[in-house]
């Protein structure tokens, strides 16, 4: 929750001019806003007409993201 303004702002900065890679592959702990936050870089790069792929997401967002019922609108998860 603490590093989530400061990522969401850098995100939303690089969408303006290109599509985004978020490697999740080191991330340990997630809460809600890490969701949010996704679900925010979601509707920027929409409205931007860009792209956001997503890899390395931790089982416990998906799961969040399942109990809020939003797990069809997290980003695409490259493989």
């Amino acid at each position: 929750m603490e590093t989530v303004p400061d990522l969401f702002a850098t995100g939303l900065q690089r969408l303006v001019g290109e599509d985004l890679l978020v490697d999740f592959s080191q991330v340990v702990t997630v809460d809600s806003a890490a969701v949010s936050m996704l679900l925010g870089w979601e509707r920027a790069a929409q409205r931007a007409e860009r792209k956001i792929r997503v890899k390395g997401l931790p089982a416990d967002l998906l799961s969040l993201a399942r109990l809020y019922g939003v797990d069809k609108l997290l980003p695409q998860q490259l493989a």
